[in-house]
């Protein structure tokens, strides 16, 4: 990939010609300590000189060294609130002289240019992809977001404690599905085309020369360093064994420590469960089917038909964990993690994934028990 350098005060100038072709830019910005992605108007509000510390059950924004933007790895959520909504109206019914009338809800979305994505982030949209769109049941409303979705990438520079997207295939480098791609260094960016789209905007740039040959170690040195990370989830083969230790003593152990609260699953960017409502006027002639959010950490996720089939905390985190880990290779053709280090985290008694399946995996059960 050709890569051009541009300074850091021209970034503005992206933005200016993402919003002139009519998208709504979103990006990364500081609020309520965290790094979330929301609309922005200017490059302003992007998080200038912050990183982050991740630790089990940590999380803390802190001034850095670098007047960077995208010098943090990840916050609590990116770009799946954008297409797979916490909040999604199906259809709504109301009453009239001729009797009940259906209505589907509009799928009718804005197009959205999303600012500062790493390759985790881009490794989740596929296998959300796959769900959504490329499954036997296509999802109009994810579909329609997609459709009018403009992506910029940005490489790591450096990896948080909890990463370990080395091990998974899926970072620190973006290399799928962007439209234009950035490495961030001290005095500017250097940018690298990934679509028809990405090269349409990017023949609207006002640039500088081909990126010089320093230039490109730098960014190769960054890359270089974000892969030296502390955490490695076992290849996907040893996962799939997982399934074979459905008695290991160590589900009870992390039950114990689990408060199922359901952070790991919401702020997860593959996990897609969801539940449906249905809500009406106070009159009773308007009503709207609405799919929420939910997570298989909660008891009435299981509740089918009277019955509770995971009653106990120790059942919900083997089928996460299961699902995510070996299933979902079966069902995606890879695990469903993407190492990002999120569950890590934002899980409020700092379970760590990796450790967890790591021990699932040591010999026998019988041996860890006695261990």
């Amino acid at each position: 990939m050709t890569k051009h350098f541009f300074a850091r005060q021209y970034l503005n100038q992206l933005f200016n010609v993402l919003t002139d072709l009519g998208y709504q830019v979103v990006g990364p910005t500081m609020k309520d300590g965290a790094i979330v992605f929301t609309e922005l108007a200017r490059v302003e509000q992007l998080p200038w000189g912050w990183q982050e510390v991740a630790k089990p059950g940590h999380y803390q924004l802190t001034p850095s060294r670098k007047n960077r933007c995208f010098a943090w790895n990840t916050g609590p959520q990116a770009l799946k609130p954008w297409l797979f909504k916490p909040e999604q109206p199906l259809w709504q019914a109301e009453q009239t002289e001729q009797g009940l009338c259906f209505h589907q809800a509009p799928a009718k979305v804005p197009p959205i240019a999303v600012v500062g994505l790493r390759g985790c982030d881009l490794a989740a949209l596929k296998l959300q992809d796959q769900h959504f769109i490329h499954g036997p049941y296509p999802d109009p409303y994810y579909q329609a977001q997609r459709e009018q979705l403009f992506i910029i990438a940005v490489n790591c520079a450096q990896s948080a404690e909890t990463c370990f997207c080395v091990s998974t295939g899926d970072g620190p480098a973006a290399t799928h599905s962007f439209d234009l791609l950035l490495d961030e260094l001290e005095d500017g960016y250097l940018i690298g085309v990934g679509s028809e789209q990405g090269q349409a905007v990017f023949q609207q740039l006002t640039l500088g020369q081909q990126a010089t040959i320093d230039q490109l170690d730098i960014a190769q040195q960054q890359l270089a360093d974000a892969s030296q990370q502390q955490r490695h989830m076992p290849d996907e083969h040893s996962l799939l064994k997982l399934t074979e230790n459905l008695e290991h003593p160590q589900w009870q152990d992390v039950a114990d420590r689990c408060l199922a609260c359901g952070n790991c699953t919401l702020v997860c960017p593959t996990c897609f469960c969801s539940k449906q409502e249905s809500t009406s006027d106070i009159k009773l002639q308007q009503a709207e089917q609405v799919r929420l959010w939910d997570s298989c950490f909660s008891e009435q996720h299981g509740y089918i038909a009277g019955k509770l089939f995971r009653p106990e905390i120790r059942h919900r985190y083997r089928q996460w964990l299961l699902h995510k880990l070996a299933n979902w290779q079966q069902q995606y053709g890879r695990s469903g993690c993407v190492g990002c280090g999120r569950c890590i985290s934002w899980c409020p008694v700092g379970i760590d994934l990796v450790a967890e399946a790591q021990t699932l995996l040591e010999g026998s059960p019988h041996e860890s028990a006695h261990r």
